[in-house]
Parts: structure tokens; sequence; C-alpha cells
């Protein structure tokens, strides 16, 4: 027998505000028509004046909680994805730890948009150690936060939301047809830092800054980066593509999903896709589509669920779970 860690229920928040294309028309040289053919997003959740990514994880966090029949205080380890820390230090994860009544540890992971695999990863391996029992798994981002909002290559395709997952320590047989997380896989290249950044930091300028980002080799590197973290862990458990159920990706862009279910061979209609409604949530894009159709009943137990996300750095990497 090995130990296995079982994903045992999903929860997401997105703030209440609402900012459509044909709003940022208003302010910004662009247009509902030419947002939605580059990226297939017509609407963003902004966060109000004074929410932080803390209370956005928060608000996750609970109803992940409540659907899993759990409490705060029965959560040995907090791994929190996100790029919008409520302050330099200290890590963000504790303060949701603090107002949970969580227990054992909490840390921030800072992977942009793949920040969610790398937590998923992380809690998975001290599942596996036996460290852990139970986990909280975060991805959360006030992205509006470190936007120009006069750059159109930019703003319009971000989103604030968070989402979160419990995990729980369970035992499987150790191949494909256990319950829970399969596999993992990260990667990242340095080479790529400057593709996509934020100008600013403690360090460099003492300033929070903006996203600066070359939209035509993201999305180059996106597509090939993405397809190889598929294919990697679709090898590693020695499956065929056709038995992945639902593709639960990074919602960046439409037409890269629409690459991957190709890759796949997925019907469109089984890959979850929010990009529309909730624009690039960065770390938190997988967990809210995630938690969104498991909560509506579309994923099923038993089924395989494919996750792959690419960020700054760049990172990428991707995850197979058995719902």
């Amino acid at each position: 027998m090995v130990t296995r860690s079982r994903v045992l229920s999903a929860g997401s928040y997105l703030p209440a505000r609402i900012v459509t294309n044909d709003e940022l028309a208003k302010t910004i040289d662009t247009n509902d028509e030419w947002i939605r053919q580059r990226t297939g997003i017509r609407q963003r959740h902004i966060a109000a004046e004074g929410e932080l990514t803390s209370d956005l994880a928060v608000a996750a966090s609970h109803q992940a909680l409540e659907n899993a029949g759990l409490k705060g205080s029965d959560v040995d380890c907090i791994i929190l994805g996100t790029c919008t820390p409520d302050h330099t230090f200290p890590a963000t994860a504790t303060r949701v730890q603090h107002v949970l009544g969580a227990k054992g540890f909490a840390m921030d992971v800072g992977a942009v948009c793949s920040g969610f695999v790398f937590a998923l990863a992380a809690a998975d391996n001290f599942i596996r150690l036996g460290q852990v029992k139970n986990a909280l798994v975060i991805g959360a981002e006030t992205f509006s936060r470190i936007l120009d909002w006069k750059d159109r290559g930019t703003c319009v395709l971000f989103g604030d939301g968070a989402g979160a997952v419990v995990l729980q320590a369970s035992e499987g047989k150790g191949n494909k047809s256990d319950q829970g997380i399969l596999s993992t896989h990260l990667f990242s290249d340095g080479a790529h830092y400057e593709r996509l950044y934020v100008d600013g930091g403690p360090s460099a300028t003492q300033t929070t800054g903006h996203v600066k980002m070359d939209g035509r080799e993201v999305f180059r590197h996106a597509v090939v980066n993405l397809a190889a973290a598929i294919d990697v862990a679709i090898a590693a458990n020695n499956i065929n593509a056709d038995e992945v159920d639902w593709l639960v990706p990074h919602q960046a862009n439409r037409r890269i999903i629409d690459s991957m279910g190709h890759r796949l061979k997925l019907p469109e209609e089984r890959a979850v896709i929010t990009v529309d409604r909730h624009a690039n949530t960065s770390a938190a894009s997988i967990p809210l589509a995630l938690a969104e159709a498991v909560n509506d009943g579309r994923i099923k137990r038993g089924q395989l669920v494919l996750m792959e996300a690419m960020g700054g750095g760049f990172t990428w990497g991707s995850a197979l779970v058995r719902w």
C-alpha cells in the first residue's frame, strides 16, 4: 500500500464587482470584439477597496472546508499560491491560518500562474512523507492591484479570485486506479524571466510595480510547454490521452485551452472553461475552475482530471488526479 493525497472537496470565491469589456472600453482604446477574439474573455471580477488576497483565500477555504465536513482546526498544513500577497512578509498563508484556526504550518508559494500546481505538488509530497494528514491548498490573487490600467495589452487579461481544495492522506495500491493525486510535474526556465514580470519589488525598486508582458512570446512558449506538461503526466501514469475525463487548465487564453483539449482529443465540453467570465486569475484560475466543475456535478468521483498551467519565470507544470 502507498499513501495518496485524496482530494476531499473544493471551494471558491469571486469578488462582487464585475468589470465587462465594454466598461474597459470607456477608459482605454479597446473594444469587446477585440478582447474576445484574442482571448475569449468578456468580463472579470475585481476586488473591492480594502479586500485583500487573504480575504479571498479565507472565503474560498471556508467553502472547501465546509464541503469536506472539516473545521479549520483539522488542517495541519496550508499552502497558498499567490504573487499578490497582502504584504511582502509574513506569508499571507499565515493570516489565513490564523483566521481559520488551523494548526501545523502555513506558507506561500510564488510561481505566478503555476502557483496552484506548485502548491498542490508541495502539499502532496508532505502527505506522501507522512508529515501531514489534512492539507489546505489555495490559489488566491488580487491581480488588479499590479495592473497598469492604461496598458490594454495587460489590463484586459486579468481578474481577481480564489479557489481552494482540501487534501487528506489515504491508502492506495500505487497504480492509476487509486483515488487522489497520481502525479505532479513541475518545471521552470529563468532564461525567460523578463518575458512576463512585474517591474517592481522590495529589492529592485522598493515599489510594487506593474505587470509587463511580451504577449507573443508568452503565447508561443505556453503552447509548447503546456503540451509537454500534459505529455509527461500521461506517460508517467501509463495511460492513454483518451482516458482523461476532464481537462482543468489555467485560464489564460481560450485559444491555448482549445489547443490543449485537441492534444488530449477531448470534446470541447470536457474542458472546464471559465476564462470568459473570470479572465486570468493567475494562481486562482485552476482551483476556481475546478471548484465550479466539482460543485455543479460535472466532475464525478472516479474520473481522471488533468490540470496544467504556465506562468512567469517561466514556470509550468501539470497534475493528474483521480477525483
